[in-house]
């Protein structure tokens, strides 16, 4: 097999990053974080970014998990940083058999962000994320996003007339 053939079979997951979400989920739903998908973000620069995973433990704890599932899309990713400012936990959601050695490096600052591993069905935490706490005014700010997120989109699929008002920031 020819080297750029293995590159491309390497860098295939099995797991997608949908199975990624599912897996970690339910790791949050059994420890009482509930979270809700691709949580828009607006940066200090006035830039969107969409947050894979974003939700509140039962201490009222903002937690982001962004999710890589191929090798070459983590290590091209630059704008993971913006998120730290959103949340007082920060998890990669990585699937089972990528490599996670460069999350060990220093650009990925392994002391605040944590990883979890997770496949379709389950996730573990393999590094915990430490605690770095938002300032109060923040935390309130991005717990009332969350909950108008998941109530618009909540409401939205038990009446999809209803998707048409308002808008998800």
């Amino acid at each position: 097999m020819s080297q750029q053939v293995r590159r491309v079979l390497d860098s295939i997951s099995p797991e997608t990053a949908a199975d990624v979400a599912r897996g970690i989920k339910r790791l949050f739903a059994r420890n009482n974080i509930w979270c809700v998908e691709e949580m828009a973000l607006k940066n200090a620069r006035n830039e969107w970014r969409r947050a894979d995973l974003m939700g509140v433990d039962a201490r009222g704890q903002v937690v982001i998990v962004e999710i890589k599932v191929a090798r070459s899309d983590l290590l091209g990713d630059t704008k993971w940083p913006d998120y730290l400012d959103f949340c007082d936990r920060f998890f990669w959601g990585v699937p089972p058999g990528l490599d996670r050695s460069p999350l060990d490096g220093e650009v990925y600052q392994p002391e605040r962000c944590g990883v979890i591993v997770a496949d379709g069905y389950d996730a573990e935490i393999v590094r915990p994320a430490p605690l770095e706490p938002l300032a109060a005014a923040r935390r309130k700010v991005q717990v009332e996003r969350l909950a108008r997120t998941a109530m618009r989109r909540h409401t939205a699929l038990l009446d999809p007339e209803c998707s048409q008002f308002g808008v998800e920031e």
